[in-house]
């Protein structure tokens, strides 16, 4: 036990406590520290100005929460060793340490191919070797390879405290009180049985509202179309970078940035090499260079530098439909009319379907339990949600342009 507790002061839920001296070194630890440096919401400060806070914001909030769980649910009777706690604690707090710049927004972008859970398991690995194996509860719970399921359910499950935590936090910053939940209510009413996470009966209707809420979210915050209209600007901005550097231009970045941008980084070469050159990266790298590229000799790449950096972003409309190869050839080649370019003027237009759903049927289900120990999936439990509308994904057609 850490003899004089580390105590955090936290804007979403008051006091954290560090609870001992090995949760206190993840936290700790470059891999997690850099998370300061990355915003949680990437774009969305585009549309919310108030959302500025960062992935390590997140993390603390999300093993804050999962204390709260494991506590209600010893309280309950479910044997929770303190090695299971230890490695719950350290998963949550590690599960996002796989995530690049501006969060979800460059993972194809720099790297293709590998999602950030699996950056984020490469990452827990090497920590587990420097740790001398006390990761291996951790790392177990991370792969869903522990006997006891729920506590992976608890770190990536339709009910998961990540959802948990930054659903309150992202609507504490952005001010969007409409998606906020009641986390307090909902830790309260989880219990296990069979060895899953299970959501005693009286819970239903706050479990309605997470359900809710979340959709909300996605559509009001996370899908907003000016964080999608600053995203397209981003990712063709690097993807043109990537065509020049690899040209044979030197452009100005740091040395991680410019290992991205003049290798073609996939899956099956992702090395340690580059796997030490992402953690060196976080958002100020992004944002560096692209200040720089601003006067860039390249016309496409200092135009959509400055698109970004002056927030003079692509203008992006919701479509009924998928945009046609037509209207997006209108207007590539007024583009092409305007500035002489040629066909790298698609640059400065991006064509995207972003789809999202309240309730994915192939994942981990959420359980309602009863007074006669019967158990419901939450689909048969609801009154007001039902299985179509449930599981239903709802697409939405954005097409992003610059403004002439």
């Amino acid at each position: 036990m850490i003899k004089n507790k580390q105590i955090i002061n936290d804007p979403v839920f008051g006091f954290i406590t560090i609870p001992n001296e090995f949760i206190s070194q993840i936290i700790n630890h470059p891999y997690l520290q850099r998370l300061s440096r990355i915003k949680q919401l990437g774009m969305a400060s585009f549309a919310y100005p108030g959302a500025q806070h960062t992935r390590f914001h997140h993390t603390l909030g999300a093993m804050y929460l999962m204390q709260e769980v494991i506590n209600n649910l010893r309280s309950k009777g479910n044997d929770i060793s303190k090695d299971e706690e230890n490695g719950a604690l350290a998963c949550i707090l590690l599960h996002d340490v796989g995530h690049g710049p501006f969060s979800h927004v460059l993972e194809h972008t720099i790297v293709n191919g590998i999602s950030h859970e699996e950056i984020s398991l490469r990452l827990m690995q090497n920590l587990n070797i420097e740790l001398k194996g006390e990761l291996d509860t951790c790392i177990a719970i991370f792969k869903d390879e522990y006997p006891k399921e729920f506590l992976h359910q608890l770190v990536s499950g339709q009910l998961d405290v990540d959802r948990l935590d930054y659903l309150r936090r992202d609507c504490f910053f952005t001010g969007v009180n409409e998606g906020n939940i009641g986390s307090e209510r909902i830790i309260q009413i989880l219990d296990v049985r069979n060895n899953k996470l299970v959501v005693e009966s009286k819970g239903v209707y706050s479990i309605e509202n997470f359900l809710l809420s979340r959709r909300l979210m996605y559509w009001q915050v996370y899908h907003h179309k000016t964080a999608i209209g600053a995203e397209n600007v981003l990712i063709n901005t690097l993807m043109r970078a990537k065509q020049i550097a690899n040209q044979g231009h030197k452009l100005f970045a740091s040395p991680s940035l410019n290992y991205f941008l003049t290798n073609n980084i996939q899956k099956t070469n992702f090395t340690d090499e580059s796997l030490q050159h992402f953690v060196n990266l976080d958002d100020s790298d992004i944002w560096c260079a692209l200040k720089v590229w601003t006067e860039s000799d390249d016309f496409l790449l200092s135009t959509l530098s400055q698109a970004f950096v002056n927030r003079d972003l692509f203008k992006t409309e919701i479509l009924a439909e998928p945009a046609t190869e037509e209207h997006i050839r209108s207007y590539i080649d007024k583009y092409v009319d305007k500035w002489k370019l040629s066909e790298e003027a698609e640059y400065l237009v991006s064509s995207r379907t972003v789809t999202t759903d309240m309730y994915n049927l192939k994942e981990n289900s959420i359980d309602i339990l009863y007074k006669n120990g019967e158990i419901k999936n939450i689909s048969d439990a609801s009154d007001l949600l039902n299985i179509q509308l449930l599981s239903k994904k709802a697409e939405k057609y954005y097409f992003s342009y610059l403004r002439l």
